[in-house]
């Protein structure tokens, strides 16, 4: 093995090792259990206006679905390209370990911090999962264009950023936001497609898009399996975020609800846009499935009909759909940005129509229309402290900001993701190790290098 190559592989090795005794180190002097002896309120001092500090160790309902959405259902769709899934599968694996243990920490420091100490329990388990769900979806759009060590590095600042988005627009504004329109899904997608933009390389060009995208009969078959684990866990992993076990079961059927609509509506418009007549599973079917969830992430617990529901699933297939067939080339074309997973089309498209949703229906946030449900779900509205046109403003700006906040952060990323230090090995030198293939340089030449450069078999 050659010296570039065994330095590329020890490049991850050694970032793994100094992270995790970082977080050590970190997790020692600051993390502590919330107190088992204090299954009463939350104590005054910690902010609970998202997440309390769990009613000491109650499990909350749902947990191991958000684990199995995160694990489990991202894992698979990311392997669905034939040259490098199953290494796609792994670092997945990784990009959750390490993003679960920052997230604890970032999270606490804005959440749980009290004395010193960031008190933790299972439900800010469930808040890391749900940050990290962020950081897959942004995977998707470089999948294949970075190497692993890119992709810690990716972790920890759009962690970081992800975090302080979600903080302001909870938190400081008062956003309703349950199931992650905007924090998690809009975020995840822009920020992914901006990092996308930055490491963009003119010379790929030359490649057909589908030999980059080649996928084989056991890979369709993983994506298969992703997307039946998306039909019977998302609705679990939308309604849990929600602080009001009330309103949980609101979310789960409008969620339900949404995801039928939508994959109906896929196969209404397939025939037309496709010549296949059967629907291909990765492109069209998980699409749909993704697009009608993330739409309920806000107006997931604001739907006062399940027609409505129906409505909203229905209409973002058909978007979903269509934007792949048409918009995703000129993404590509104009906008140079490659979109490995098609994650404008499942997340970040979906997520911008959610949040326009719930700010409408945020306008019909009243007592009557509501019932008890309106200080669940609004409760500075239920209180007097604002006014429904105020809450409907509120939901809209964060829209702006969140795509502000994720653009300029996928730029600073992108920027720190191209300095040539973190970049592997040409593939002339790394024939030996293709684990840790990705991009050439920009401006080389790929036809000299290895066949399969730009395609890296583990991310």
């Amino acid at each position: 093995m050659s010296e570039h190559a065994t330095a590329s592989r020890l490049r991850l090795s050694g970032l793994c090792f100094l992270l995790q005794i970082l977080l050590i180190l970190l997790f020692a002097v600051l993390v502590r259990y919330s107190p088992e002896g204090s299954p009463g309120p939350c104590p005054p001092q910690l902010n609970c206006s998202r997440r309390s500090p769990d009613s000491a160790f109650q499990q909350p309902p749902g947990i191991q679905d958000v684990h199995v959405q995160v694990l489990l259902s991202f894992g698979l769709l990311v392997a669905f390209l034939s040259r490098y899934g199953p290494g796609s599968a792994a670092i997945s694996i990784l990009i959750t370990a390490f993003s679960i243990q920052w997230a604890v920490l970032i999270q606490g420091m804005l959440y749980f911090f009290l004395n010193g100490k960031i008190y933790v329990g299972a439900r800010s388990m469930v808040s890391a999962d749900l940050c990290t769900a962020a950081v897959l979806i942004s995977t998707g759009a470089v999948l294949g264009r970075v190497n692993p060590v890119q992709m810690l590095l990716l972790a920890l600042l759009e962690v970081t950023l992800c975090t302080v988005n979600e903080y302001i627009l909870l938190t400081l504004m008062g956003v309703s936001d349950s199931g992650g329109s905007l924090t998690i899904h809009t975020f995840g997608a822009y920020f992914g497609l901006m990092v996308s933009r930055v490491l963009y390389l003119p010379h790929k060009n030359k490649r057909k898009r589908e030999e980059q995208q080649d996928k084989g009969h056991q890979m369709d078959v993983l994506a298969v399996v992703g997307t039946i684990y998306l039909w019977i866990f998302w609705p679990s992993f939308t309604s849990t975020t929600t602080a009001h076990h009330n309103a949980e079961n609101w979310a789960v059927l409008n969620t339900y609800f949404s995801l039928v609509a939508s994959t109906m509506s896929t196969f209404i418009l397939s025939p037309v846009l496709y010549e296949e007549g059967t629907p291909r599973m990765q492109v069209q079917i998980q699409d749909a499935t993704l697009a009608g969830l993330a739409v309920m992430g806000m107006a997931g617990e604001m739907l006062l009909t399940p027609f409505g529901a129906l409505i909203a699933g229905f209409l973002v297939g058909l978007i979903s759909s269509l934007g792949f067939r048409f918009f995703t080339p000129v993404l590509h074309s104009r906008l140079k940005i490659q979109d490995t997973c098609g994650v404008h089309n499942i997340h970040g498209l979906p997520g911008v129509l959610g949040a326009l949703l719930g700010t409408l229906l945020t306008l019909l946030a009243t007592a009557d229309t509501f019932g008890y449900r309106l200080e669940l779900v609004f409760p500075l509205v239920a209180q007097g402290s604002r006014t429904v046109t105020d809450q409907a403003f509120i939901q809209l700006s964060a829209l702006p900001l969140t795509l502000l906040l994720a653009t300029l952060g996928g730029c600073i990323t992108g920027a720190v993701l191209k300095i040539k230090v973190l970049r592997c090995c040409p593939a002339a030198q790394c024939r030996e190790n293709p684990g840790l293939r990705e991009v050439a340089e920009e401006g080389s030449d790929p036809s000299a290098g290895d066949k399969e450069l730009g395609i890296s078999t583990l991310v």
